[in-house]
């Protein structure tokens, strides 16, 4: 079995290889740059490592490999205009650097490229390869509208919000684990738990993002700190305060959450302190420690070699352990 750093490479070297037309250079240049932002690879590396684990071939996995790293980028350079965050990877968004018409219509030339790639695998699985990314890819639209939704919603519960991010985050990092899968020609039933893997995984990665949008360095997570709070997201910090916050600072919570112009430091710093008067900063640990079980509980029953899925299971804790 290949180690993670691996499988980043070979991911990283073939993005440099993709080739995209020349004109127009308003539409293709802002896809080079979104690309050219790096990143850990985390999702095509999944379905490498997945394709790996089930015996598969790799080099047949790595054409939607690739389309699920282009597909994951066009959905970081729409949210980047609804959020409308200044920083990507500590580097001007592509809204930012050309403006929102650009930026939203090289997004819709990702998707169209992501789907071109994801068709190139054998065509004994394409099908289910292509039926497995497509429904993968409306879940995440369905997650980001609700995403959207729930900013200006009153109230939503955390079960709501976990469901969320279910479609959001944790759909796309599922169906990258169960395209290797699908490529390896594995059993239904490994396909299943190795999706509930990756869906659990998810979850637990998304926790994790939460906590370091608030509390990670800015400069290590290549974010603005704080753009949750300043967004309005309604994360699951954001609703556990809520559930355990006295009056008092439910009052002053909601404000903020409602108020329309306000110096951005001053909330954030703010709303952190809430977060720490009411010991939410543990309890999103401890549910992101929950679901992280539940996805190595899944694991454990997938039938595949015991030193392959340990490779797995040390870039689960890897993720869990990054600060970026």
């Amino acid at each position: 079995m290949h180690s993670l750093s691996f499988f980043q490479k070979l991911v990283e070297a073939e993005i440099q290889k993709l080739n995209f037309r020349e004109d127009p250079a308003d539409l293709y240049d802002p896809i080079r740059y979104m690309l050219s932002l790096g990143g850990k690879r985390i999702r095509p590396s999944l379905v490498l490592m997945s394709c790996e684990l089930f015996d598969g071939n790799i080099e047949e996995a790595l054409p939607a490999a690739l389309g699920i790293e282009v597909f994951h980028n066009f959905t970081l350079l729409h949210d980047d205009i609804m959020d409308k965050a200044p920083l990507r990877r500590s580097k001007p968004t592509v809204h930012t650097k050309w403006n929102n018409d650009i930026a939203i219509l090289s997004g819709d030339a990702m998707f169209v490229k992501s789907c071109q790639m994801m068709m190139h695998v054998n065509e004994k699985v394409a099908a289910g390869v292509m039926s497995n990314f497509l429904e993968s890819a409306l879940r995440v639209c369905e997650g980001q509208q609700l995403d959207m939704t729930y900013q200006d919603a009153a109230s939503i519960s955390i079960n709501q919000y976990l469901e969320m991010i279910e479609m959001k985050t944790a759909a796309l990092l599922a169906c990258s684990l169960k395209t290797g899968a699908l490529i390896a020609e594995t059993s239904a039933e490994n396909c299943d738990l190795i999706y509930t893997c990756g869906k659990n995984l998810g979850i637990a990665f998304q926790l994790h993002d939460d906590l370091l949008d608030v509390y990670g360095e800015e400069e290590r997570f290549g974010k603005q700190s704080g753009g949750d709070i300043i967004a309005n997201k309604k994360t699951f910090l954001v609703l556990k305060a809520l559930e355990l916050a006295s009056s008092s600072q439910e009052k002053e919570l909601r404000q903020w959450l409602t108020v329309k112009n306000f110096d951005e430091k001053e909330k954030v710093n703010a709303v952190k302190n809430i977060f720490m008067e009411t010991g939410v900063k543990e309890k999103a640990e401890a549910e992101m420690e929950n679901y992280f079980q539940k996805s190595a509980a899944a694991l454990n029953e997938v039938k595949a070699s015991a030193e392959k899925k340990q490779q797995l299971i040390s870039f689960s804790e890897q993720l869990m352990m990054r600060q970026h």
